[in-house]
């Protein structure tokens, strides 16, 4: 292996099912690479689950339309705005707003008016990532004109069939369709992030080795990518004797955060909530091997239960500033740091921007 991300398919099938000292020396290779490229500094991106209400009906996902049990909520502007305003207060360089699937005009507006007006409050030093989903490219414009930097749409995987296992075949989820708006994310200017599950029912690690070539040949700016979570009320559940047993998911996870640091060293990669859904300890260790962007909640606690896309969710019996403070000294113990107001910008959208004409 060497240092410039050079890896052949055999070589990254061969380290995804690495054990013991093997596996350790790509832990110590892609830490080594962090640190070279993008330091130790950790970003923070406040969490802002804005809505769960959604058109699609994914197979794997607790928010999917037909779930009948979820308590479906939308944020008010003045809420999310309360949001934006701790978040810049407390030193998070950037705000991650999120939410279930919604194309509509309303839903388009009201986006819109939230990052204006993120800007103004902030005097237009926060950050914004937005992950809502597919959307038209006139409306990934309109939002990137009014002030969102970063978009996270996950392909959720690289392998169009199993694509196919994952979503219904009713007119609304379309691979093709799912690459086209991350082409025009690229194209519109945003900072660009996909993402996939990893330990799926049906996924074999050559395609989770697909999965890495595929974001290094998309040029990705940041990744949001963790363990498959199964939740009881979707359809997916019933295949969940197919799943390796939660730990064996995590430690793969961790390998696919290394691998592609060193396949990608100057892109941001979040070391995601799901890590920590199994382990507590799991987005720091995460953090060692490749990561370097943390997304705490900071959504109104009253409604984070009903964000509920897989069972496990953790749920902190910490307010906000507390949480704040113990990922301080849970990073400061692993030898990194916050990057208090800082947006954390991509290296690699910094490289592949400049390189435009």
């Amino acid at each position: 292996m060497n240092n410039h991300g050079e890896l052949s398919f055999e070589q990254i099938v061969s380290h995804l099912k690495a054990t013991g000292q093997e596996e350790n020396e790509l832990f110590q290779r892609a830490a080594a690479i962090k640190q070279t490229h993008v330091g130790n500094n950790v970003y923070l991106r406040g969490l802002i689950e804005f809505s769960n209400i959604c058109e699609k009906d994914c197979y794997y996902c607790g928010i999917r339309c037909s779930n009948r049990e979820v308590h479906r909520y939308t944020l008010t502007h003045d809420e999310a705005i309360n949001c934006i305003r701790f978040a810049h207060e407390k030193g998070f360089g950037s705000v991650a707003i999120q939410s279930g699937e919604i194309a509509s005009a309303t839903f388009t507006k009201k986006i819109d008016r939230i990052v204006r007006e993120a800007q103004k409050v902030t005097d237009g030093e926060i950050g914004i990532t937005l992950s809502c989903g597919e959307q038209t490219e006139e409306t990934y414009r309109r939002w990137f004109e009014s002030g969102a930097e970063r978009y996270l749409l996950r392909i959720e995987t690289s392998n169009e069939k199993l694509y196919r296992q994952l979503h219904p075949e009713d007119g609304k989820h379309s691979y093709t369709r799912r690459i086209q708006a991350l082409e025009a994310l690229k194209k519109t200017g945003y900072q660009t992030g996909t993402g996939v599950m990893i330990g799926l029912p049906f996924q074999t690690v050559e395609d989770l080795a697909d999965d890495l070539l595929f974001m290094k040949q998309m040029e990705i700016d940041m990744c949001g990518m963790g363990p498959y979570i199964e939740h009881a009320a979707t359809p997916l559940w019933k295949e969940h004797y197919r799943l390796l047993p939660l730990g064996e998911r995590l430690r793969l996870a961790l390998r696919m955060i290394a691998l592609l640091r060193i396949l990608m060293p100057d892109i941001n990669i979040a070391a995601t909530t799901a890590l920590q859904a199994i382990d507590k300890g799991g987005r720091e260790e995460a953090i060692l091997v490749g990561a370097n962007v943390l997304m705490p909640n900071i959504t109104p606690s009253r409604y984070r239960d009903d964000y509920f896309l897989y069972e496990n969710k953790p749920l902190s019996a910490r307010n906000d500033e507390e949480e704040l403070d113990y990922l301080d000294e849970r990073l400061q113990a692993i030898g990194h740091r916050i990057g208090y107001n800082l947006k954390g910008n991509s290296l690699r959208y910094g490289k592949r921007t400049s390189s435009l004409p």
